[in-house]
């Protein structure tokens, strides 16, 4: 099973990762005796119950270079997404997903591969998180927020007809991620900006 280094809630839930770095660790800590990590068990090292850091995944994996090139990784992440947003909007508490989705893996080699990548990005971006802008993380503002990244998942698939509008899908989640992680509300705003920006261009692209 997996090593969650955050420690667990009252709710017998892995406590929420607050940065990248924790999360990046939280991901390279899970046990895979099989060389699989399943997508059930990234979930239970990182917990059910925060709309954040499920958002952080998501964007995670999709800009991993070794992970997010494998067919059908994309696809996934956007079902992820969708189905994550969509809980959020119904009120729910702690997220559902069906099992096809919780039996998926990725090799555990390539996982530590694209986590390579991260580290050093991360240290940076952690040193620029700070509580700000307060309404924007708040709930009224995480409602706003789910339901801009459930747009961004419906039109990640086409965007892979689109160079590299997949990656900025990639990145428009990690900062709603991080921003509601983080309650900084200037980097939800950036993540508001930049998923606009790119349900644009793969509009433009597609007519």
């Amino acid at each position: 099973m997996s090593a969650t280094p955050q420690g667990r809630d009252p709710h017998g839930e892995a406590r929420p990762p607050r940065d990248l770095e924790t999360l990046l660790a939280i991901l390279e800590a899970i046990e895979a005796p099989s060389g699989r990590v399943r997508f059930e068990e990234i979930l239970e090292a990182i917990g059910r119950r925060s709309f954040g850091p499920l958002l952080l995944l998501a964007g995670v994996v999709t800009l991993m270079p070794v992970i997010s090139g494998i067919p059908g990784v994309p696809l996934l992440m956007a079902c992820f997404t969708l189905l994550v947003s969509v809980q959020l909007l119904m009120g729910r508490r702690t997220f559902w997903l069906p099992g096809w989705l919780r039996r998926r893996w990725v090799s555990r080699t390539a996982l530590h591969k694209g986590l390579g990548y991260l580290h050093r990005p991360a240290r940076g971006v952690d040193r620029l998180l700070h509580q700000r802008l307060a309404f924007l993380t708040g709930r009224r503002g995480t409602q706003a927020s789910a339901l801009a990244c459930l747009l961004v998942a419906v039109s990640m698939p086409p965007m892979e007809l689109v160079p590299f509008s997949a990656n900025v899908a990639g990145l428009t989640l990690t900062l709603f991620g991080l921003g509601l992680m983080a309650r900084d509300g200037l980097l939800t705003l950036f993540a508001f900006l930049l998923a606009g920006a790119s349900l644009a261009v793969v509009g433009i692209a597609l007519i």
